[in-house]
């Protein structure tokens, strides 16, 4: 459920046609999948990805990870199998999300809980501020894009602004 907290999606769409040069081999799966999971030669994607933290004390956004989709345990076509599989309908325009994307290192680790080591090493900001988790008035924004032979693919960029909760005062009961 994690997904559901500030979940947002770049207004740019990309074909898998404008992919195929960039498709690459996969992480090695240990232990093999189950044969419906199973496919040959390249399945997932070189596309560079990279999150930018600005709180409200900064001037300007500070990258806090790189990653690439390629570090993606299952594939794409995985992923789509695995959800059919047990009859869950999909139709064009239907939205699947990919989840956490993390390398291997530190520098690519795709989210704040795996950063900071479950919050107990901060990341550390320009202007000397912490974080461990994301606070009311963080923007945090994402982008990605794939790197041809001259060109490149933009997926875009989509931000979010983390708002403080408000209270209805109609729920509020006295005790």
């Amino acid at each position: 459920l994690a997904k559901n907290l500030a979940t947002s999606i770049s207004p740019w769409i990309v074909t898998m046609e404008a992919l195929e040069e960039f498709k690459t081999a996969g992480p090695v799966q240990d232990p093999e999948p189950l044969p419906y999971l199973q496919h040959e030669g390249h399945n997932a994607f070189d596309i560079h990805l990279e999150a930018a933290l600005k709180t409200p004390d900064m001037n300007h956004p500070q990258v806090i990870t790189k990653t690439n989709a390629r570090y993606l345990y299952w594939s794409p076509a995985q992923q789509i199998a695995h959800h059919a599989s047990n009859g869950c309908n999909l139709r064009i325009g239907d939205l699947i999300a990919s989840g956490t994307i993390s390398g291997a290192d530190p520098e690519s680790y795709g989210s704040l809980l795996e950063t900071t080591w479950k919050g107990t090493h901060p990341i550390q900001l320009p202007n000397g501020e912490e974080r461990t988790f994301l606070r009311d008035g963080d923007t945090l924004s994402l982008s990605g894009y794939s790197k041809g032979d001259g060109y490149t693919i933009g997926f875009g960029e989509v931000s979010g602004t983390i708002l403080p909760a408000t209270i209805d005062e109609r729920l509020i009961v006295e005790r």
